[in-house]
This record gives structure tokens, C-alpha cells and sequence, in this order.
């Protein structure tokens, strides 16, 4: 037995003993009261992962920016959608994706309020998702984390988020995703989604019913469709599973995922190439001999350049997921808490490249390679005393990560076409191994006065992250050695005020930390020299968050007004020493601070039954503090805009429920985003608008429901950059000769049929 799976078998042993409860991030129904205490808000509007539908999009009782949608507002979108899609009507959120579903890794980015993914916290019922990158070194996407149809819910806190959060990066704010209980009834349900690029979405789900406390599902998908451009597969196979065993004064829930996914890549363009070649450029595949032409230099149909295109390339994930909770209510005021985890994940980039060479044609197959194995511990311990809600806890992991760069040649004979995982390289360019041990403590008290009128949070939480690098092959290119980021004291300070029964204010204060970067992009990705020259002055990146509103929830209308402004300080660069797809080493440095101000406005108005018109605005003004040296050079950054933070971003949404009908159009405006740090290069704004119906037979007599619906995405095929800064950003473009853009999907179209028994 392994020492990782010893220390699992331990974590979960502590668990049947100990229970758990707001480690989980009240994942349990049964324990609102305490989830509202640890979120900062009021007891009284504390929700769960299956009462969010009936949560305030504006937030109501926190005393902090926090907004929510339900499984309702999930599952309207086309079947399979990211919830970070969905969630991109809220305001503040830029999402961004080449795909119709926001799923595509290697274009999906999301940011909030300026701050880009890396620098955000994510959850699944408690459990660390890490931040998500498409080169991941602490945990996974949330779409290989969990079937879409098995949410229930996603909360968001755009600055700063709960305190207990388990996240070593959460500088901007938080997305918490909560997975759907078993139902306490028998029942199967089967949905089949047909559609465009010949799209194939198979689910079936089965629910036991509850057995004396004992419920359970077992679900599974596979997936596939064509690219919308080019040639190649993307397929991704799921299975979820899950229980609860509840008792009188405790239960205890598992948890299970295991994601298998398959993505062909989309050719990355450059402004200066999608004018010569059209938005619709994509690789050769399957044109061998002309991908093989191109490599020897040999050029057609406008291309100029081996960056215009190449053969193909790919990305490989295996992840396997699985966390046991429980929470044992020791009295009325005491409630004892535990979660233990462990995630697996092996990874694979593909690169059909024309920079290497093989013995019998001039491209080679590179590779960059990931894997992962985390096991993690989060306690706590929840106590009523009088009007004070008190919560102490910890989040302690440790991870294994590795990656490395490899070769694998090619046969003139064989394009590259299948997908797997290569194994045996030829040639090997680097190896490095990170050992990460994350240890975070929090203490919150929750106090409310005035008949509840008044609600106050305050709390802090202490974290250190030490990694130690180690460079197996290629020390010349790649750095081994040991960083720390420590804060003992990071508070929180949030108060919420009730003018009336529907006027509310809030006001918090946050500090927080983000731990340095391991794997493929972080300070180790520098030569040794460099690593050691960058060390002892390097400080881990910080932020402080000031933010203040008000709110007003009534019959017919919600809607929240907020400002904010955000220190974000010690900002980390890899400086680039050559074009992002050639992966050469980078140096790594502080370049100085950024400041963000901006304002939210969110508006949900109701005159009638059924109907419903929804209004988000958000202004973001996202400024480099100081100018940065690029080796001998000065780059005057200083007071110019931050790239991909667009100042403005608009969403609305019309939305009518009527006797089984559902009809809904939505619209989200994206303002103009700079690619450069001078920003002497930018990708104009627009506008994408979706539209979704669907209809619900009832109590059939062959079925309990029947459903069908349609969604229409991209309704009007507008053509536009959907991701930018898929191979980072560099100072100065102002020719557009950077390979960092993706265009966005054209109108799809897909009908899924969904039958309940």
C-alpha cells in the first residue's frame, strides 16, 4: 500500500468518526443555519446545494457580493453547457470559450473583475478544483469534476469569497459548485441530445429512493461531436456516483467522478492570419502531404508561415475524483465536520510540430505531460453561543505533480490521426516533479444584533503552501528548488444592514493570498540561474478588496447595486523568450501592482407570472501600477489597461414559464480586450445571443415526464475572437502577429429529448 493511499484509508476513517459538515460547504440540506454562518450571510438566507434555486440572484442577507443560479437555470442551456458559461450572465464574469458549450479547455478562460482564472478559487461541494488551467497542477476542470446534468447549483462571490473556501489562489473571488443530492424517490432518467457537427450526448441516470436514510444515484454520459471547423473528434465519457446515509443527529455522503476526455484542438490565430485566412482557418488535418509540404517550406492558399497551421493537436485527460463527508450534530449548538479527498489525473498535450523532425518525415509528435495525486483533509467544528455563530477549521493537502516534455516520431505512412496516450518517447526535453504540501486554518464568527437586522463577519485565515521542485532531465532549461508563500493573518470583515423588509446594504473588507504556480508555467519554468537570481526577492502574489452596496427585493423586482475597488499587488510575469507554441524557458518576475474600480449593477424584474426580464452591468477599470524591465529594456506599462479586462460587459435575458412551456433569449455584450501590455494591439467588442424552448409533458401514462428542447446558440452566427490569450500575452504587437486568438463557434443548433420514470 502506498503512503498516499494509507494517509486516504486514515482520512477517511477520521471521517466515519469525526463527520462532517461546513467542510463540505453545506453540500447538506439539513445544516442551512451553519452554511450561512460560514458564508457570511444571515442564518435566515443561508441556502444549499439543493435549496439554491430558491436563492436571490442578488444576493439577499450576505454581507458580501454574492450571487447564485439554480439547477433550473443550468439545465436551460444545451445539454453538456460549462456552468462557467452560464454563470457569465452575472456580473462581472468574463467568460470565454471557441466552443458552443464553454467545455473546449485550451479555449475556455474565465476572469473576474480583472483577474484572470489562475488568481480565482473554485469548489465542488468543498472539494478543490484548483484553478482550473487547461495545464493543470492542482486539480481539474469542472466539467471532468462532474456531469453538467448533475448540478444543482453555483455561487458566486466576485471579490471576496467565503473564508472557508479551499483555495490557495482565490485572489478576485470564487465559483462554488454544488452537486445534486439523490432523489428520495425511485427513478431513472434517460436524455438523448442530437445536433450540429453530427453532436451526440448520451445520459442515463439511476436513482435508488430512499432505504431508512440510505439514498443513492449512479449516472453516466458520453459525449462526441465533429469540430465546428477543420477536422477531428471531441469525446469525453462520464460516470458520477453518489450517496447520502442520514441518521437523526448525523450524515455522511460519497461522492465518485470519472472523466475520460478526448479534445482535438482548434488552430489559435493571429489578427494579422484571420485577415489573410479567414476566422474559419483552421489546422491541416487530414491533409498529410500538405502539413508535411508546409514543414519543408513549401506554402499554398495564403499561407505565409509554419505558425499558420500544423497537422494537429490534441489534449488527453483521465481524472478520477472521489470525497466521503459527514457531519454529526454533537447538540443543538455543536455541530463536528470532516471531509476527506483524493483526485488522480493524468494529461497529455499534443503537438503535431514542424520544429522537430523524425527519421522518415520532417514533423514529430510533442508532447507535454501532466499527472496528479492529491489527498486532502478539511475539519471543522461549528458552535452556537447566544447571537454569536462561531466556525474554526482546517484544509491540509498534499499533491504530486509531474510534467514533462517529450518526443515521439512519426511515420510518413501514418498521420497521426487516433487518439491516445503516447508512451516511450524518443526523445525527452524535460522532467520535473513537485511535492506541494497546502496547510489553511480559518476562524469566523458570525453575529447578528438587532432582531437580525444587523449581521457582522469577521474571521481570518492563515495559509502556507511550501513546494519543492525537482528537475529530473533538463536542468539546463528547467529550475529545481523550494518556495514557501505564507500568511498567518488574512481577515475578513464584512457587515450587512436592513433598512426595511426589502432594502438591504453590505460592506466587506477582504485580504488574500495566491501561492506560487508549480508545473509547466510557474517560477520553476525558468533556467536554474534565472530561478536563483528571481528567488530571494520573488513574494507571492496579494490582494485587498473593498467593496460596498445595496440591495432591494421585492414582489415584482431584485435588483443590487455595488462598487469596489481592488489592490492587486506583487504581480507575477513570465516574461516570454520565444513564440508560446515553441515553449522555450521564461524568466519569471514581480512586475509591480494593478489597481481595479468598478461598478455592478444587476436588475431581475417580474410583472407577472412566469415572465421575466433580466439586466446585469458591470464597469471594470483594471490599471498596471508601474512600468517592468525585460532584461535591459523598460516596458512603460504603467497606467495602460489590463490585457483581456474588458471595461464593459452587458448582460440580459428574457425568460417565460408557462404550462410546460419554457421560452428564453439571452444577449451578452464583451467590450474591446487588449492583447498586449501596451496595449497597442486589441480585439474589438461584441454581442452573442442565445435562445433556448422547450415543452414538459406530465404524468404520461408510460412515463412520469417527457421533455424536449432546443437550443439555439450564437443565434445570429456572428463572427467574432471567442478566446484570446490561449498562448499568453506578450508587451507589444501592433502588427497582430501573435498566435494567441481562437474564434468563437457559429450558430448551433441542438435537440435533446429527456424522458423520467
Amino acid at each position: 500500500m502506498t503512503t498516499k493511499t494509507t494517509l486516504l484509508a486514515a482520512s477517511i476513517l477520521f471521517c466515519l468518526y469525526a463527520g462532517n459538515g461546513r467542510a463540505a460547504e453545506a453540500a447538506s440540506p439539513a445544516n442551512a443555519a451553519e452554511s450561512a454562518a460560514a458564508t457570511g450571510a444571515s442564518a435566515d438566507a443561508g441556502k444549499d446545494a439543493t435549496t439554491l434555486d430558491a436563492v436571490s440572484v442578488v444576493g439577499t442577507g450576505q454581507t458580501r457580493q454574492v450571487q447564485a443560479l439554480g439547477k433550473a437555470d443550468l439545465q436551460r442551456e444545451a445539454a453538456g453547457t460549462s456552468p462557467l458559461k452560464v454563470m457569465a450572465k452575472l456580473p462581472g464574469v468574463h467568460f470565454q470559450s471557441s466552443d458552443p458549450w464553454g467545455n473546449y479547455e485550451w479555449s475556455s478562460k474565465l476572469s473576474i473583475r480583472g483577474f484572470s482564472q489562475q488568481q480565482l478559487g473554485f469548489t465542488l461541494d468543498g472539494i478543490p478544483l484548483g484553478d482550473m488551467s487547461y495545464g493543470n497542477h492542482n486539480g481539474l476542470h469542472i466539467s471532468r469534476a462532474i456531469t453538467a446534468e448533475n448540478l444543482s447549483g453555483a455561487e458566486l462571490s466576485q471579490g471576496s469569497g467565503a473564508i472557508d473556501t479551499a483555495s490557495s489562489g482565490n485572489l478576485g473571488g470564487t465559483l462554488r459548485f454544488f452537486s445534486s443530492d439523490p432523489s428520495a424517490d425511485f427513478g431513472v432518467r434517460l436524455a438523448q441530445t442530437i445536433g450540429s457537427d453530427a453532436t451526440s450526448r448520451t445520459y442515463a441516470r439511476l436513482d435508488t429512493g430512499d432505504h431508512d436514510g440510505w439514498s443513492a444515484y449512479l449516472s453516466g454520459v458520453f459525449h462526441t461531436t465533429d469540430k465546428w471547423k477543420g477536422e477531428g473528434p471531441q469525446r469525453n465519457s462520464q460516470f458520477n456516483g453518489k450517496f447520502v446515509y442520514s441518521g437523526e443527529d448525523f450524515k455522511i455522503t460519497g461522492f465518485a467522478d470519472s472523466s475520460r476526455r478526448r479534445e482535438t484542438d482548434y488552430a489559435d490565430l493571429s489578427l494579422e492570419s484571420a485577415k489573410r485566412l479567414g476566422m474559419d482557418w483552421d489546422n491541416y488535418a487530414k491533409d498529410w502531404q500538405r502539413a508535411i509540404d508546409a514543414a519543408n517550406g513549401s506554402f499554398r492558399g495564403g499561407v505565409t508561415s509554419l505558425d499558420d497551421a500544423y497537422y494537429i493537436a490534441r489534449g488527453v485527460r483521465d481524472d478520477d475524483l472521489a470525497y466521503l463527508s459527514a457531519e454529526w450534530n454533537l447538540n443543538a449548538d455543536v455541530t463536528l465536520a470532516a471531509t476527506a479527498y483524493y483526485h488522480n489525473n493524468e494529461g497529455q498535450g499534443h503537438w503535431a510540430t514542424p520544429y522537430a523532425v523524425s527519421p522518415t518525415v520532417p514533423l514529430r509528435m510533442r508532447t507535454t505531460e501532466y499527472d496528479i495525486e492529491r489527498t486532502g483533509l478539511m475539519p471543522s467544528l461549528s458552535w452556537q453561543i447566544g447571537n454569536h455563530r462561531l466556525q474554526a477549521g482546517l484544509w491540509l493537502e498534499k499533491n504530486d505533480h509531474g510534467v514533462q516534455r517529450n518526443f515521439y516520431d512519426l511515420n510518413r505512412n501514418e498521420p497521426p490521426d487516433e487518439i491516445f496516450f503516447y508512451r516511450n518517447p524518443s526523445a525527452r526535453v524535460f522532467r520535473q516533479r513537485f511535492d506541494t504540501d497546502t496547510r489553511m486554518y480559518y476562524v469566523l464568527d458570525h453575529m447578528e444584533f438587532a432582531d437580525g437586522r444587523l449581521a457582522v463577519d469577521a474571521g481570518f485565515k492563515g495559509l502556507k503552501v511550501e513546494t519543492d521542485g525537482k528537475t529530473l532531465i533538463g536542468g539546463a532549461s528547467r529550475a529545481s528548488g523550494k518556495l514557501v508563500s505564507e500568511d498567518n493573518f488574512l481577515p475578513q470583515l464584512g457587515a450587512r444592514w436592513q433598512l426595511s423588509d426589502h432594502e438591504e446594504i453590505f460592506g466587506s473588507y477582504s485580504e488574500n493570498l495566491s501561492a506560487f504556480r508549480t508545473g509547466v508555467n510557474g517560477p520553476h519554468s525558468t533556467s536554474q540561474a534565472a530561478f536563483n537570481a528571481a528567488v530571494g526577492t520573488l513574494e507571492p502574489e496579494t490582494s485587498k478588496t473593498f467593496e460596498a452596496g445595496l440591495r432591494t427585493s421585492r414582489d415584482q423586482i431584485e435588483a443590487s447595486v455595488a462598487v469596489y475597488r481592488v489592490n492587486f499587488e506583487n504581480r507575477l510575469l513570465a516574461i516570454a523568450r520565444c513564440a508560446g507554441i515553441v515553449g522555450c524557458a521564461s524568466s519569471f518576475a514581480n512586475v509591480g501592482d494593478v489597481e481595479s474600480r468598478g461598478a455592478e449593477i444587476t436588475v431581475l424584474w417580474k410583472p407577472f407570472a412566469g415572465f421575466s426580464w433580466y439586466h446585469s452591468l458591470a464597469f471594470n477599470d483594471s490599471q498596471y501600477e508601474s512600468d517592468y524591465l525585460d532584461g535591459t529594456t523598460v516596458v512603460l506599462t504603467k497606467g495602460k489597461q489590463a490585457v483581456d479586462a474588458p471595461k464593459r460587459l452587458y448582460a440580459t435575458e428574457l425568460r417565460w414559464d408557462h404550462d410546460g412551456l419554457q421560452l428564453q433569449l439571452g444577449a451578452k455584450y464583451t467590450d474591446k480586450r487588449y492583447l498586449t501590455y501596451l496595449n497597442d494591439s486589441h480585439v474589438s467588442g461584441f454581442w452573442v445571443v442565445d435562445a433556448s424552448a422547450s415543452y414538459e409533458w406530465k404524468d404520461l401514462a408510460w412515463a412520469d415526464a417527457f421533455k424536449l428542447q432546443l437550443n439555439l446558440t450564437n443565434l445570429f452566427d456572428k463572427e467574432y475572437f471567442g478566446s484570446i490569450g490561449t498562448n499568453g500575452f506578450v508587451a507589444s504587437d501592433p502588427n497582430g502577429l501573435n498566435y494567441t486568438l481562437q474564434s468563437g463557434a457559429p450558430r448551433q443548433a441542438f435537440l435533446t429529448a429527456e424522458v423520467r420514470f
